[in-house]
């Protein structure tokens, strides 16, 4: 083959893993590449201490450089983030790679890149390989000043590598692309494509036909947000089409290795990616609405609209100033018990002065719907759909909705039935951190009602033995929000059905009907 591939599984995968991968992982794959036809393996960062956790592979100490280097026939690369990474620091990050690592990437914004030229020279000083990883791409076309710096790493880079950092481009723009910047640029020439619209493979055969002499790829495509070419699938087109020898045992062994670890990850591009890579929206929101939290896919793909349009939100409410006041709140949440203890949270209501309800969720109000209290629904994210479920025909709500201080994060979906009475906080007092939770929102809610005694009700908690990372978010989100309110307002707060978070005060409401 005329061109170089770089499997860089490790360093974009760490993504999913905060750069931490098990030592029986890292051996299969150093082993099985030692066995198939790719020029170099980009193991992770080199970077300077940041202030989040990140793993072995962010930092790659002295030890896993050693080890890699001892373990791996292929060509080894790390890569630097321009942005926090200046020409000053290039010596202390790179001496102890002297001896272990070929090739030193920089990621660079098009808007840095004469500043990215000084880290360039450094690197080249130590007598590394260099290359400039450009994103954004898509962009490039637009940008007169950046085309207009290229030829500044003329005689300095050894790759000038096209990122579709999006991951919305089509093979036409690829082309194009190649073309503009060979115009431009002396040194040879790089493609990363990303697999937004499953377009990863068609645009890296489209960048070597048009004469790029490395491409990138991963295992599994693991990697930031949608993921990027799968290398097994590049290597078994490239088998196919070329004369490009094989080994399928080595191949199958790593790819099984990382497919466990998809299991629980589940990159790979999915519907609020397609619509991010082809509005080239960044995909960094996109990954942490996926993966951190209770997002639907409806309510990223109206965020992602909002951006398109460039509009804080879609839609504008009156704020929530309630002229009647409530010395009771009594707000449910999504949990079970709210179900299982209804029948008794219910005869309380009924006997209970001076009470409303606060629905955190939707999920159990139809259980409580012929209750003649006055009720407030919250609504985030894609709660309206939900309480489109619950109340299919509206006939009988006459009750209030409540939103998320305006502009909402992830956009605005009401159903038109409850238009006329919905309402958005002005604020959320007690957190300046979550403001767009259903206990942010529930908890706000019974501020403004005035009342002096918060009674909660299914919000069970989790199994600590069967949490899964999103539910120990949500868990932890809940606690905090429970401390940082108790701290904030002097009320009486309890939990009147069993639960699991520990900073709520707890009492039964068997207690109450006696």
């Amino acid at each position: 083959m005329n061109f170089k591939i770089l499997d860089c599984t490790l360093r974009d995968g760490g993504y999913y893993t905060q750069w931490d991968f098990e030592e029986n992982l890292i051996e299969n794959y150093i082993n099985s590449f030692n066995y198939l036809p790719v020029d170099y393996l980009e193991i992770g960062y080199r970077s300077k201490p940041m202030k989040d956790y990140h793993g072995e592979y962010f930092y790659c100490p002295t030890y896993i450089l050693e080890r890699v280097r001892r373990d791996s026939g292929k060509k080894l690369a790390i890569i630097l983030n321009e942005k926090d990474v200046r020409a000053h620091d290039v010596e202390n990050l790179l001496i102890p790679c002297n001896g272990h690592i070929d090739l030193v990437r920089i990621a660079v914004d098009p808007s840095n890149f004469e500043r990215a030229l000084g880290v360039a020279e450094e690197v080249k000083k130590l007598g590394f390989e260099v290359s400039f990883n450009v994103m954004y791409m898509s962009k490039w076309k637009e940008n007169k000043e950046f085309l207009n710096h290229l030829s500044g790493s003329n005689g300095l880079l050894d790759f000038f590598y096209l990122v579709d950092s999006y991951g919305g481009v089509y093979p036409a723009d690829v082309k194009e692309t190649i073309e503009m910047v060979k115009e431009r640029v002396n040194c040879k020439i790089g493609f990363h494509g990303h697999n937004n619209l499953e377009l990863a493979l068609i645009n890296t055969l489209t960048a070597i036909d048009c004469g790029a002499d490395i491409v990138d790829a991963t295992i599994t495509g693991m990697g930031r947000g949608a993921g990027n070419l799968k290398t097994e699938l590049l290597l078994t087109a490239l088998n196919t089409k070329t004369d490009l020898a094989l080994n399928f045992d080595a191949l199958s062994n790593v790819v099984t290795a990382f497919e466990n670890l998809r299991e629980e990850h589940n990159w790979g591009t999915n519907l609020p990616y397609m619509v991010s890579g082809a509005n080239s929206l960044p995909q960094k929101n996109v990954m942490e609405w996926v993966t951190q939290r209770f997002y639907s896919f409806n309510s990223i793909i109206r965020a992602l609209q909002n951006q398109r349009q460039g509009v804080q939100d879609n839609q504008h409410f009156p704020t929530f100033k309630p002229e009647r006041k409530f010395k009771q709140a009594l707000i449910i949440g999504g949990g079970p018990n709210a179900i299982k203890h209804s029948t008794a949270i219910k005869e309380y209501v009924r006997k209970g002065e001076d009470i409303c309800i606060i629905h955190a969720s939707s999920k159990n109000a139809k259980a409580y719907r012929d209750l003649n209290v006055e009720q407030f629904f919250c609504l985030v994210g894609s709660e309206g759909h939900r309480l489109e479920k619950v109340f299919d025909d509206f006939g009988d709500f006459t009750w209030v909705c409540v939103l998320p201080p305006f502009p909402r994060k992830m956009g605005t979906y009401i159903p038109k039935a409850v238009n006329e009475e919905t309402y958005e906080l002005e604020q959320i007092d007690f957190s300046d951190k979550l403001t767009d939770t259903h206990t942010a929102l529930a908890l706000q809610t019974s501020v403004e009602l005035a009342s002096e005694r918060v009674l909660i009700a299914g919000y069970d908690g989790y199994q600590e033995s069967t949490l899964t990372q999103l539910e120990r978010n949500l868990s932890e989100e809940n606690e905090y929000l429970f401390k940082v309110f108790s701290e904030a307002h002097q009320l009486e707060i309890a939990c009147i059905t069993p639960t699991n978070y520990k900073s709520l005060p707890v009492t039964s409401v068997y207690s109450f009907l006696l």
